[in-house]
């Protein structure tokens, strides 16, 4: 018996290429914003970005503490809060599943850390992720 010419299917199977191109998507921090050079970009225009709200990336950065510390001052000063966080920090979480003493405690002191940190710093309107082996700052609006 063939289905009526209207239907719509119930369930549609994804194929593996999808289910693989939607993973590397959604795990991607190369995200499409604008990056800017860290020793051409000013006080001045990183202020105006956040007075646009706007998501951007810092790249070739020398002294990530420097930078950091100044987009933190640039936000506060808007009146607007940031949370700052460490990119792939969750990776040490994966700690926990080697099978030692020593790692799962590692693991789990990271886990309480996070969420603690993420509690402190719950709502924000900006996260500025730190990514010191790459020399980048990702700077993203969370409030759209």
């Amino acid at each position: 018996m063939a289905p009526p010419e209207n239907a719509q299917p119930v369930l549609r199977l994804t194929t593996k290429p999808a289910i693989t191109n939607l993973w590397n998507t959604a795990m991607s921090k190369d995200i499409d914003i604008a990056k800017y050079i860290s020793d051409d970009i000013t006080t001045e225009t990183l202020a105006e970005l956040i007075a646009q709200k706007a998501s951007f990336q810092i790249v070739a950065v020398k002294n990530i503490s420097s930078v950091v510390n100044k987009l933190e001052g640039i936000i506060e000063q808007k009146g607007l809060r940031c949370r700052v966080y460490t990119e792939y920090r969750s990776a040490s979480l994966a700690s926990m599943a080697i099978p030692t003493g020593v790692t799962q405690l590692a693991g789990f002191a990271s886990a309480i850390g996070i969420a603690a940190h993420n509690l402190a710093t719950l709502n924000p309107d900006y996260e500025i992720g730190k990514n010191k082996p790459a020399g980048r700052v990702t700077v993203i609006y969370k409030k759209d």
